[in-house]
Formats: C-alpha cells, structure tokens, sequence
C-alpha cells in the first residue's frame, strides 16, 4: 500500500507467474509451460541476417509481416488477425474492447470457475463484472451452462489452463449460436496441443462474434519474444486496433516481428516439435497413473495430476522443488489437491517419474 498510489493500484491483485530460476540456478523446469526444445532454425537465421541499423526506427504498427505469415499458415486474411506483446496484452486489449466496464452494465463476463489466473485479474483491474461457471466432474466444461446465461461477453482457454481439458467445435459453436449479441473468446494458448489437432478459427467466417487468441510462446518456443494474436472478424480486430492506439500504437518490435514470422511460417519443424511433446506426455502420463495419480485426459503441453491417496500435493511440490524440479501448485480450494506438470524433454520427464516415485516411496515408509 502506498499513498502514492491511486485507488485501482491499492487494490490491484497482480498475476503471479511461476518461479523463473536465479543466478544461474539449474533446475528442471516444468511450472511454466514452456517449450523445452528451441525455436525454429529460421529463428537462428533471422537473428544472423538481422541489421542491427534497423534498431533505430520504430516498428510497424500492425506487424504486417509476421500477420501475413499467420495468415498464410492459417487461410484467413491479413486483415482478421491482430498482433500483440504476447497473448496476455492481447487478451488484455480484448477484455478492454469487447466487455463492458460494471458502471455501464449489470452483465457480468462469463469464464470458467478454474481458468487462466490472469481472467480475474483484468476483471477486477478494468472494473468488469464476472460470473464464475462451475465446472463438470473430471474438470470438464460444458458448452450448455454457456446457454441463456445473460452476459457481456465470454472468455474461455482451450484448452483450459490448469485443467489440460479441452471442448469440441460443435461445443464451441452452441456456446457461439446462444451468445451472437456477446463476444466470444477463445483463448487457444495450448490448442497446437490437442491429439488430433483441430481450432476454433475454422468458424471465423461463421461467427462474427468470435474472436480467437493465441500465442508464439508455447508450441513456437518464443516465450521470450512476447509475440501474441488474435484472429477474429474484420469489425473485432478493428476494435482491437482502436484499443492498441489509445495504449501503445508499436506492440512488437522489427526483431520480434521478423522472428515471430519465420517461425510461423517453418511449419515441419513446428508440427516435430509438437509430436515429440505430445509422445512425451502419453509417456509420462501413463507412468503418473500407474503410480496411483489421477490424471484427466490432457490436450495440452501439461498435465494437471492428483497424487494418490495419502499424498499432499503442496508437500510433493515442495520436496520436488527442493531437489531441483518446478512444477507447479495452485493454493486454489477446488484444485489445491493437484499439481500442473509441464511436459520437458524425453530425459527431463525421466528424471521427474524417478524423483516422483522416490518420494511416494519415502511417503510411505514414513
């Protein structure tokens, strides 16, 4: 608390992101969602040809080249996708443009009870009215509790994060057909993810109302680049341009953007990564359950997994982390009893199972 502060500032209740080693500290890192292999060679690449020269001028305000890229590889046109300084300003843009602000509206906005962790957070700091959903046994979102709930507007990961669960198109397009006066967001943060792959930009032209957000970070290996879209109708990401422009007209800079683009458009390298993530996660998954876990069906880069009976979650993040390992522990009620596990390499995963099955051993010796 300060006096220095404003009123929103006081009372402001920041997102907190997961533990990023120190000093050089060698951990195995699984509590961020990050890719554990690297960008694509493009990336390399631009990074050599890179005139350090071009530093000097200001960026292009849209990111025309790394929105052409995106819209090349995913059949829209340039003018439905909008670029951000990650998905997270993005999404940002999106709670400010398209829901509205509790003074003008008794409608809340509609997000799952357990979800993205920065949903709540926009909510209270842009004065948005929410409404919590409740979800399903095994975690599970269902599209009718979407139907004939009056609101302002929706947002839903999916995936959805913490939970690794994921609904269908034909889910998606019921919550969209019940909610054609609301914006609907579809937060694809970990969608490259799903086994078979499928997204909701497929409906774009169909749903004027849908807007599609999604991330270089995850399946691209650029958490570090800060590069994010959205794909949605001309008339939302003019919204969106509207908002940029009142906040900050030069969201990627020229290196980020020539980057972001390159590895967009590497799509074979993109799709072996995904695989080898998606081989690895069965893998681990399967080695979870056989110790007692319970482990839903996950579409994502992680896993969001009960210990066995007799095992303290916060206890088994805590020894973890003391030998090296992150994962990650939410003290949420409803999911305190579950642990987020990102899905590393072949040999990372490894050497989890090995310390996670050392300390169910040690549990229950003691």
């Amino acid at each position: 608390m300060s006096k220095y502060w404003n009123r929103k500032i006081n009372e402001a209740e920041p997102y907190v992101a997961g533990e990023q080693p120190k000093n050089g500290q060698k951990v195995i890192k699984l509590n961020t969602n990050e890719n554990p292999y690297p960008p694509s060679p493009m990336a390399r690449a631009v990074l050599r040809s890179f005139d350090i020269a071009d530093l000097r001028l200001y960026p292009d305000t849209n990111g025309t080249e790394f929105i052409e890229a995106v819209a090349e590889v995913e059949g829209v046109k340039p003018s439905q996708v909008f670029a951000g300084n990650g998905s997270d300003e993005v999404l940002a843009l999106c709670f400010q443009t398209f829901f509205e602000k509790e003074s003008n509206t008794d409608l809340p906005v509609l997000t799952p009870e357990f979800s993205y962790s920065f949903y709540p957070v926009f909510e209270k700091f842009y004065d948005i009215r929410s409404k919590k959903i409740p979800l399903r046994e095994g975690l599970r979102l269902d599209a009718d509790d979407y139907v004939n709930v009056p609101n302002c507007g929706i947002a839903i990961a999916n995936p959805n994060a913490p939970t690794s669960r994921s609904i269908g198109l034909e889910d998606i397009r019921k919550i969209l057909d019940a909610n054609k006066d609301s914006v609907v967001i579809i937060d694809e943060a970990y969608a490259e993810f799903e086994d078979p792959f499928f997204t909701a930009v497929s409906l774009i032209d169909d749903y004027p109302n849908l807007c599609v957000v999604r991330t270089t970070s995850k399946s691209y290996s650029l958490a570090g680049l800060r590069v994010g879209y959205a794909i949605a109708s001309e008339e939302l990401i003019e919204g969106l341009k509207r908002a940029r422009d009142s906040f900050n007209s030069y969201p990627t800079d020229r290196l980020a953007e020539k980057i972001a683009a390159a590895s967009v458009l590497d799509v074979k390298y993109h799709e072996e990564c995904i695989k080898k993530i998606i081989r690895t996660r069965t893998n681990t998954a399967e080695e979870l359950k056989s110790m007692g876990f319970d482990v839903p069906d996950s579409s994502a880069n992680f896993i969001f997994a009960r210990p066995p009976r007799g095992i303290d979650a916060e206890t088994l993040y805590l020894n973890l982390r003391a030998k090296g390992i992150l994962v990650r522990y939410f003290k949420t009620p409803g999911i305190n009893d579950r642990l987020r596990i990102t899905i590393g390499t072949d040999d990372e995963m490894e050497k989890f199972i090995a310390n996670v099955r050392e300390e169910i051993s040690n549990a229950k010796d003691s």
